[in-house]
């Protein structure tokens, strides 16, 4: 075994292997740019090396400086986690080459699996049912289209070194073929110095679901069940499960032998995953194989009760599996949400900066079956940099049943606080409580067809909106009573605040209400009793000010919730409603509603920053007119193009940006007369 391994990689997955390792009882070393020199993963480890500046190309996507590092250090082992070099097979290589061990897969099994292309070829070789598509590299944007008519639309169009949605695009027509192949090659390049790009048929109302395999250098391959991965957006996954609601024994079973014919085909090592796309009537097609571990393993080590990274060290140091087919377990249901630095209220564009409050669920242990475990690089005061992807972290249950794990995941949720930069929480709550993932009966298009429009929290109904009202109102009382009790008051004159309110809801309606606090010795909890539409609510907590979290009962029930106060509004946050509530007296409510409303500024003449990030394009000059639906500029924010084009018939003004500049959110980029 292993003394010492060093993390070619940062963030959560560095500090997920360094946890592995340590149990292990292996030193570890962590690689880091300058942008990450207080980086969590850095802190964990037992060594730390900086391997250059901020960007990725001039430091962890830099081989020779790792291959150093190991050398400094006495690292006999390299474990690559996921993204960056993980599937570069020169990388691998290379390591070989030096005599340090690569934690993953065999060079020529990286080659093999890792280009698209190949890897197709090798799947129809080895009786893997495959997508129709075309399966050469295209070269121009015109072939492109060709291709795309030939097969049919829609086609999806692939950079073959991609992954983690990026060098990908649905196109639906001759324009958006020809388009989507020219950012596909441009995103590609920038992502993975590889711009070859493919077109396949796009199967409609389709599943993503994929096998876990693990193979040992004994020749020995075993599928770890499957993982439901198709609540997507924009191709990259948001929620995965294990195992899928879709499948039932015979299709898992059938998936899991031709993943695994697969990997035998390239003599494969290490954890690798298949995906699959499936069908409505369970017919399946193989889309790619992924030789790295991947973000969403947590489900599987959940249901399976295996270490993935563990077993990835162990088969590199030449251990054989030390279990067969017919022993690997399904306990449960295990879901994961991605916790991402996105605004889900400006479409989900990325938010960086420092994370102010960063109070993740506590881990819960309830017994085999039930668990509740958060994955992340970060840590309060930490900072989410533009540089590296948007996670923020992982957030895994695991449950008896799949109606057990979308339970705890929704309270969780409810629980897990971050404030400084903004995150897609909500969004994932209110997801959670979608009838459609609910049922199980769902596809990848799920998020595109129930929210065309995007996201707004407020626009959530909630289950139970008795309960927004009467826990503002006991906030507020609870705030009266605390100025109450403000000393130097006037003797006889004493402040006395009332019970009587009207609770005021973001969509203007009215609801009176009366709160008292709750009598002594009725509880050991403290609380409030709160009089609303005739009916009684006993408010238990022990809430303090200050505190994001309001825990406690309502009529005996438990329930958690976060609570901001802001000016004169409460904003309350449960179940992915987000509600900013107003608690006033009757009079104060009736002069509140005579307020003049203030207009917003007229922004439309001019073209802002939706993100921070960097701005790699200028397509447009002063005085050129421009057609509604052209390129304006072009801005790269967390290793993602986002392309930003004319929403009418306009004429430029002037240029407020230069190109390489690095832009603030609502920066101004261009005017237009």
């Amino acid at each position: 075994m292993f003394k010492k391994i060093l993390i070619a990689n940062r963030g959560e997955i560095a500090c997920r292997v360094i946890k592995t390792a340590r149990k292990m009882g292996i030193a570890t070393v962590a690689v880091y740019s300058e942008a990450d020199k207080d980086a969590l993963h850095v802190s964990m480890a037992d060594e730390a090396v900086c391997i250059g500046p901020a960007p990725s190309k001039e430091s962890y996507l830099l081989m020779d400086k790792i291959i150093a590092a190991c050398k400094q250090t006495g690292a006999e082992a390299v474990h690559p986690g996921y993204g960056f070099l993980s599937e570069n097979e020169a990388f691998s290589r290379k390591l070989e080459e030096e005599g340090v061990i690569f934690i993953g897969p065999k060079h020529y099994s990286v080659a093999a699996m890792g280009d698209k292309i190949a890897s197709k070829k090798l799947a129809l070789a080895a009786k893997v049912n495959v997508i129709p598509g075309y399966n050469e590299a295209i070269d121009t944007p015109e072939q492109a289209v060709d291709i795309a008519k030939g097969i049919g639309y829609p086609v999806m169009i692939k950079a073959s070194a991609g992954g983690g949605g990026k060098g990908l695009r649905v196109a639906f027509n001759d324009k958006e073929a020809h388009e989507g192949f020219s950012s596909c090659k441009t995103e590609a390049k920038n992502a993975f110095g590889d711009d070859r790009v493919f077109i396949e048929k796009y199967v409609e109302e389709p599943r993503h679901i994929e096998i876990q395999l693990i193979g040992d250098a004994q020749g020995n391959c075993i599928y770890l069940q499957e993982r439901e991965c198709s609540i997507q957006r924009r191709h990259q996954k948001v929620i995965e499960e294990a195992p899928s609601p879709f499948l039932d024994p015979a299709t898992r079973k059938a998936m899991g032998e031709q993943a695994v014919a697969l990997a035998k085909a390239v003599k494969y090592q290490s954890a690798g995953t298949v995906e699959f796309v499936v069908g409505k009537d369970k017919s399946f097609y193989f889309l790619e194989m992924n030789t790295r571990l991947q973000v969403e393993h947590p489900v599987t080590e959940f249901i399976t009760g295996l270490d993935l990274v563990e077993l990835m060290i162990r088969v590199a140091a030449g251990e054989p599996l030390p279990f067969k087919q017919e022993d690997v377990q399904l306990n449960g249901w295990a879901m994961e949400c991605r916790i991402n630095a996105e605004d889900p209220f400006r479409g989900f564009l990325p938010s960086t900066g420092r994370l102010v409050k960063f109070n993740p669920p506590a881990a819960q242990i309830f017994g085999p079956m039930s668990a509740v475990r958060v994955d992340t690089g970060v840590y309060e005061g930490g900072e989410i940099s533009m540089y590296y992807d948007s996670m923020i972290a992982k957030l895994i249950v695991h449950g008896a049943t799949r109606a057990a794990a979308i339970a705890r995941m929704r309270d969780a949720l409810n629980a897990f606080v971050i404030r400084g930069v903004a995150s897609n929480i909500s969004f994932q709550a209110a997801l959670m409580q979608h009838p459609r993932f609910v049922s199980g009966n769902f596809n990848t298009g799920l998020i595109a067809e129930e929210y065309p429009h995007g996201f707004n929290a407020a626009d959530v109904p909630h289950d139970d909106p008795a309960m927004l009202i009467t826990v503002a109102a006991a906030m507020h009382r609870q705030y009266l009573a605390r100025n109450a009790h403000i000393s130097g008051q006037m003797p006889g004159h004493e402040y006395k605040p009332g019970a009587d309110f009207v609770v005021r809801l973001e969509d203007g309606d009215d609801h009176e209400v009366s709160v008292t606090a709750a009598a002594e010795g009725q509880s050991s909890i403290g609380g409030w009793d709160v009089l609303f539409a005739g009916e009684r609510y006993e408010i238990r907590t022990t809430w303090q000010f200050g505190q994001v979290l309001y825990q406690g009962t309502l009529n005996g029930e438990s329930f958690c919730m976060q609570v901001e106060r802001r000016g004169l509004k409460y904003r309350l946050f449960h179940w992915g409603t987000q509600a900013d509530i107003m608690v006033m007296t009757a009079r104060a409510a009736h002069l509140q509603a005579l307020m003049p409303h203030k207009a917003l500024p007229d922004m439309s003449k001019f073209l802002l920053s939706p993100m921070p990030g960097l701005l790699t394009h200028i397509a447009v000059t002063a005085g050129q007119e421009v057609k509604a639906g052209e390129v304006l500029a072009k801005i790269e924010a967390m290793k993602m193009e986002n392309v930003l084009k004319a929403e009418r018939d306009c004429v430029v003004d002037a240029l407020l940006a230069k190109v390489g500049e690095s832009l603030a959110v609502d920066q101004l980029i261009i005017s237009f007369k």
